[in-house]
């Protein structure tokens, strides 16, 4: 999985991202064989102004899916980030099994199966 993370307003510091990766592993590590590249852009939209304005955009770009975004704001970026990687793993949870219950192997032995036992009446 390649993770580019970026940051408007203020310095990203090592602590900063090794948090974020380590979140961000644990949310996502579920579907890492669908995930091609994890974008998380930090801000400040206040600047020093203060206030619930430490936002956390993440878009996981999934492999012949549509891709997964994410935003969170508040006032502390810490919470942002986990907010955000926590409601980006139980969305792409729900992604996969969604495309897991209608993949076409499945439906399709299903009524092969229900046809099978059916009867023919003469």
């Amino acid at each position: 999985m390649q993770m580019d993370i970026q940051s408007q307003g203020f310095t990203l510091t090592d602590s900063l991202r090794d948090y974020l990766k380590k979140r961000l592993a644990y949310a996502l590590n579920h579907g890492d064989e669908y995930i091609s590249r994890v974008t998380v852009r930090l801000s400040d939209i206040n600047g020093p102004r203060g206030g619930a304005d430490k936002r956390c955009f993440i878009e996981v770009r999934l492999k012949q899916k549509p891709a997964v975004v994410i935003e969170d704001t508040e006032a502390d970026l810490y919470v942002a980030i986990d907010r955000a990687a926590e409601r980006a793993g139980r969305t792409l949870t729900r992604r996969l099994a969604r495309q897991r219950s209608f993949a076409p192997g499945k439906a399709e032995s299903a009524e092969s199966a229900a046809q099978g036992d059916a009867q023919p009446i003469i």
